[in-house]
């Protein structure tokens, strides 16, 4: 810049003023022509020392920094292109006022990229954490980000921080109260997506609803019920009944009592018994580790096998499947003993006089 205004000395006949604006020029359009340049020269800096590294967390940290640092670069060449001009005491605070706030600014920027769900996601997925948790982390850490960079602005033009967070105390105070159930609802989330009583996609039950879970937020969970319609829960609410999850189920429960006319002799009786357990026992889709198939009673109107089984499938369709594959082949195995079926019957006798 010496050189410069030594050039303009002795070749343009020009006063102190139009040479310090000249060469205030000259330093913002040189910052804003080679901010370009700066950056990817710090960029192969940076992107040297992550390859050093062992974590990918740093890789994708790189890529959001791009434009704060182009912004920085431009806005510490118009700093120092300010700087040179005789502006005066009144107006050199006030550049370097907003000097500092734009460098807290693009600071918090950073921040607020970083602090994004993405640049984590490995860590996330190491530690289980729910992906709803996780941007709910994020959203909580931006706004704490960008609520003390505005708490630093307002420090740096001179406005009393410490009666303005007094302020917000109060109001915070105000708005929870008015909020009560808002909260509930938030920390019911937190609840939820921390034990992870279900997840999206889930088959649940409460006293409450029934039905597939399709969203979970900090506010409500939608499911979607059988009959297609969809209902949103307060999490408040949902995080406070006893959740029944189908989904979850290592196998499913298939039970019945089968009846049988009375006129059937015994020996039909425990050879369709042992055949039916047979069946049970070989067929694919049902689980070996509990099969009753016992005669249980004598009924009003017939005598009534006890069946009390699982299959290996939890899937709705697929559980239908496999029991009206069982209920065809005792169907075959009644009519091969020639056994029929009870209807509920009632004998009437009058007495004749």
């Amino acid at each position: 810049m010496e050189a410069i205004n030594s050039w303009l000395i002795e070749f343009v006949p020009l006063n102190e003023t139009w040479r310090q604006i000249i060469i205030a020029v000259v330093i913002f359009f040189l910052f804003l022509a080679l901010r370009g340049l700066f950056a990817r020269v710090i960029f192969r800096l940076l992107l040297g020392l992550t390859r050093r590294t062992k974590t990918d967390i740093d890789d994708r940290i790189i890529p959001v920094l791009e434009n704060p640092l182009k912004t920085l670069i431009l806005v510490v060449g118009t700093y120092l292109a300010l700087s040179y001009l005789p502006l005066g005491p009144g107006p050199d605070l006030v550049v370097n006022r907003l000097y500092r706030s734009f460098i807290i600014a693009i600071a918090a920027w950073v921040l607020y990229n970083v602090s994004g769900r993405k640049p984590f996601q490995d860590m996330y997925d190491k530690f289980n954490i729910d992906p709803a948790l996780a941007d709910f982390l994020a959203k909580a850490l931006r706004f704490l980000i960008v609520a003390l960079a505005l708490l630093m602005v307002a420090d740096v033009w001179g406005y009393p921080v410490t009666g303005l967070l007094t302020g917000l105390g109060l109001g915070g105070l105000a708005v929870a109260l008015a909020a009560q159930d808002a909260v509930s609802n938030i920390f019911g989330g937190i609840v939820i997506l921390l034990d992870k009583p279900f997840s999206v996609g889930d088959w649940i039950y409460t006293p409450s609803v029934e039905g597939t879970v399709e969203e979970i937020s900090f506010r409500s969970t939608k499911i979607r019920t059988f009959a297609q319609a969809l209902i949103t829960m307060p999490n408040s609410k949902i995080a406070n009944e006893p959740i029944t999850n189908w989904t979850r189920m290592g196998k499913r429960r298939i039970k019945f009592n089968l009846g049988v006319t009375y006129s059937t002799p015994r020996e039909k009786l425990r050879r369709c018994i042992d055949r039916i357990r047979e069946l049970l026992q070989a067929h694919p889709g049902i689980h070996k580790e509990t099969i009753f198939v016992t005669f249980d009673e004598f009924g009003e109107s017939s005598l009534r096998i006890f069946l009390y089984f699982f299959t290996k499938t939890t899937v709705w369709a697929e559980y239908l499947e496999v029991k009206e594959d069982v209920n065809f082949k005792i169907m075959e195995i009644l009519e091969q003993e020639g056994v029929s079926l009870a209807l509920p019957s009632r004998s009437v006798y009058i007495e004749s006089r």
